[in-house]
């Protein structure tokens, strides 16, 4: 069969050219369409379930988190549930299997939650997170304002209502999450004693809000041939409307107004999440979130084609800054692997040439090598294995082994054609040429896909690993099977379009000595090449030394085995090789029950000396959580991603060689002993700049962070888990393991999770005395909700914008307990207590 092939590609040379020209332009255009990343997605496949409902963390847990865990144990090919619940928010992280199709995954849990959605607590708001991984923050982004005229909730607002939508639109991405500023919303700071005057209560102003702002349809009217289509206007609009909103009418006729008994004005939204640009003070910002799957590289240079066409229309002033952007890092990292694909196979063509000493039997395996690696590329492609440094680093492997089989048909055909003419040129040229390729044409081909199958084990290999490392062994297996095919197919095509032995004699004699040297050659013996001939004179004394002594060679290879094991023991052990992604991720923790002001503060200041750094080129600090179910970032956990500049620009370093090494010799001791200040040093200097009282630091990088997180749900790569039932137990566990393992060597901090810190102010029902006059729980509940909390009641529309109304006590009535103890309730007999 293969020697079938081999004869009709020799015969057929023309068509298989052609073939392979037409499949070569087809690999060009898939490089322009497929997927590109720095790493393989290590992320589990999973399902985020977000729960919105404004209510401490332990009732959350109680009466959301739990029930929806406990239904969606039963999904099938569910392999683990987690759960994070926070004030106001809880995440359940469903994963997957590994090899789970995620919309697959997205519909089974839509379908258990069905399931328990009507067993919720009123108010409960359940949404599905993006179908996005956990690494799909791929570009962020500050709005800043240089006018100085914009404030920061007009900046908030045309990042939520314009900015957000227009990228959201972009091919390719899945979310687009907003950070920092200030929410706007309609406040109503309600005065108690107007309430107990005018006889109203809290449930009164609810109920008259909720029914000022609608608005309705009234079917269809006709007038003279046309229909006019009834509308019934009320939707609220500023703040003169809602003041004007009637509550009541006297006895007298006299309509009592919002106005009359509350101050209605302008504030900011409860926030769990603030951001700062460059330690200059609170920024605006939005995250851009990739769809699972996509080509990442296209998505970010999408996006940035979206921004340029938006910069013109934005206010006069306003800036959109990147503050993350990770093509850089894709590009440099391809980049790389090219540069270094690309000297490989020059390398690997000299090496060949020299070697063969045959510039036509040479064309042939050197042409192999980049045409082999193109049309890999197409399986590549339909698989979905996306481009990284993983699957090109299985193509760099297999560089130096896939001519082999080109290598050893070109040296059989060139030692039966320097034989013949030896022997006097007796028989047909091209018979001669078929039966050499003929030949070993079936042993090449399975002798390359035998070294392929060495690469079979790591597809044994499952979750993290398997995603690590199957990128790269499906890339080197390809390569390798289609060195084989092209072994049988363009090979034999290409020898037979090149080999010659009547040397070309047409006019000028310039063209047809170059013709010849190319197509022809000269065939010498192995025995008389001249770089055989001095590694014959090397090789020759080792040979016979081996084959002489055969006993001390086996003692010194098994001494050196057991010498070379000391040094085994005694080198790391690492998962992956670090990746210098080109920016960092300082995450300090703080103990739990830090207030948003004070958080704001630490913020601003560890970005400002952040920035004075002089490799720093950008930094923007996020404390808490986006708006968004990729991140369930508690207030006390600070994300700051730090943008350094390229290497080049670092400061210099003194080393022992600096001051009397001449330039030559510094370029080979530079890859050894930098002589700029190194990656672990400049990160370092930045811990101990660090230092604040209360926080706990963390170093790490954009994407080995939130893969870390992702896979163990624990911020670092080491962490230890302790289970129980008693969450106060669980702490002071933790808290014991942190002391212990402060002076482990080589551990820069340790940081152990406050899993029941917090702090409360309890207001405990006396069932008695409600029963007395007449209340229920729930009327006490309503009080606490918005009388103190400040409970969002409708939402204005204005235009695409919409803002929440509020309804809340004065902060002068609420600020400390003896004030809260005074908050009136309505009772059902008109009166009211505190």
């Amino acid at each position: 069969m293969i020697k079938k092939i081999i004869e009709f590609s020799a015969k057929n040379k023309i068509f298989v050219l052609l073939l392979v020209i037409s499949l070569c332009v087809y690999a060009y255009y898939i490089l322009k369409q497929i997927r590109l990343d720095a790493l393989p997605d290590l992320s589990d496949t999973q399902v985020i379930v977000f729960v919105k409902w404004d209510r401490p963390p332990d009732v959350i847990e109680d009466q959301v988190t739990y029930p929806i865990i406990s239904s969606l144990l039963g999904a099938p090919k569910v392999k683990s549930i987690r759960g994070f619940t926070d004030f106001g928010f809880s995440f359940i992280y469903t994963i997957f299997e590994d090899g789970t199709d995620i919309y697959w995954a997205r519909s089974r849990v839509l379908e258990y939650l069905s399931k328990i959605e009507g067993n919720l607590p009123e108010g409960v708001k359940i949404e599905i997170g993006p179908d996005a991984t956990g690494v799909g923050w791929i570009f962020q982004y500050a709005l800043v304002d240089k006018s100085g005229k914009i404030p920061l909730d007009r900046l908030r607002s045309l990042q939520d209502w314009n900015l957000k939508y227009a990228l959201q639109s972009v091919e390719g991405v899945s979310e687009v999450a907003s950070i920092g500023g200030y929410q706007k919303q309609y406040q109503i700071s309600v005065d108690p004693n107007k309430l107990s005057s005018y006889n109203i209560g809290v449930k009164d102003i609810i109920s008259a809000i909720k029914n000022s702002n609608n608005e309705v349809g009234g079917r269809l009217i006709e007038f003279s041939g046309f229909e006019y289509m009834v509308r019934g206007r009320g939707y609220l609009k500023n703040i003169r409307e809602i003041e004007n909103i009637v509550l009541k009418v006297t006895e007298k006729g006299v309509p009592i107004l919002i106005k009359d008994i509350a101050n209605v004005q302008e504030g900011p939204e409860i926030r769990r999440g603030v951001s700062d640009l460059d330690g200059l003070g609170e920024a605006v910002g939005g995250i851009v979130v990739a769809r699972h799957g996509e080509n990442a590289l296209n998505v970010i240079k999408r996006v940035k084609e979206r921004i340029k066409e938006i910069e013109p229309s934005l206010p006069e002033g306003v800036k959109i800054i990147t503050t993350y952007d990770r093509s850089s890092l894709i590009e440099k990292a391809i980049d790389t692997l090219k540069h270094e694909l690309k000297i490989e196979m020059i390398i690997v063509s000299i090496v060949i040439l020299i070697f063969l000493w045959h510039i036509p039997s040479s064309i042939v395996p050197i042409l192999t090598i980049p045409i082999s690696v193109l049309l890999a590329f197409i399986p590549l492609y339909f698989m979905g294995i996306t481009v990284n440094i993983m699957s090109l680093a299985g193509i760099a492997i297999s560089i130096g082994v896939l001519v082999d089989g080109a290598i050893v048909e070109v040296e059989n055909a060139y030692n039966k054609i320097r034989r013949w003419i030896e022997g006097g040129k007796v028989g047909d040229f091209h018979k001669i040429r078929l039966e050499a390729l003929q030949e070993v044409g079936p042993s090449v081909f399975f002798s390359l896909l035998v070294i392929a199958v060495s690469f079979i084990p790591i597809f044994a290999l499952v979750e993290q690993e398997g995603r690590l490392f199957k990128p790269l062994a499906w890339s080197k297996n390809l390569t390798m099977l289609m060195a084989s095919i092209l072994a049988i197919t363009l090979d034999p095509a290409m020898r037979m379009l090149f080999a010659r032995v009547e040397p070309y004699n047409f006019k000028p004699k310039i063209l047809s000595s170059f013709a010849s040297t190319i197509f022809v050659g000269k065939y010498i013996s192995e025995e008389k090449h001249p770089i055989s001939k001095i590694l014959f004179k090397i090789y020759e004394p080792v040979c016979r030394f081996t084959l002489r002594h055969p006993k001390k060679i086996i003692f010194f290879a098994i001494s050196l085995f057991f010498f070379s094991l000391i040094f085994y023991f005694k080198l790391g052990r690492e998962f992956m090789p670090p990746l210098k992604e080109g920016s960092l991720l300082y995450m300090p923790t703080t103990l739990p029950g830090i207030s948003i002001t004070e958080v704001k503060r630490v913020l601003q200041e560890q970005d400002r000396i952040l920035k004075e750094i002089p490799e720093v080129e950008r930094v923007f600090g996020k404390a808490g959580r986006a708006l968004s179910s990729t991140d369930p970032a508690p207030l006390s956990m600070i994300e700051t991603t730090i943008i350094l500049k390229e290497e080049k620009f670092w400061r210099e370093k003194k080393r022992w060689y600096s001051n009397w090494a001449p330039e030559i010799l510094k370029k080979f001791l530079r890859p050894i002993w930098p002589d700029k200040i190194s990656y672990e040093e400049l990160i370092k200097e930045m811990d101990e700049k660090m230092k604040f009282l209360g926080i706990t630091n963390a170093w790490t990088m954009p994407i080995k962070g939130r893969i870390d997180m992702l896979t163990t749900g624990i911020r670092t790569p080491i962490g230890i888990k302790i289970f129980g039932s008693d969450l106060k137990e669980i702490e002071r566990i933790g808290i014991e393991i942190e002391d212990i393992l402060k002076d482990l060597k080589g551990t820069r901090s340790v940081f152990a999770e406050r899993v029941s810190g917090g702090y409360y102010i309890d207001i405990i029902p006396e069932r008695e005395k409600l029963a007395r006059y007449g209340l229920t729980v729930d009327d006490l509940h309503l009080e606490i909700l918005y009388s103190i909390g400040g409970e969002n009641i409708t939402y204005t529309i204005e235009g695409r914008e919409r803002y929440p109304v509020n309804l809340r006590y004065p902060r002068q009535l609420r600020e400390n307990i003896d004030k809260l103890k005074k908050v009136l309730i309505k009772t059902p007999q008109g009166f009211f207590i505190p």
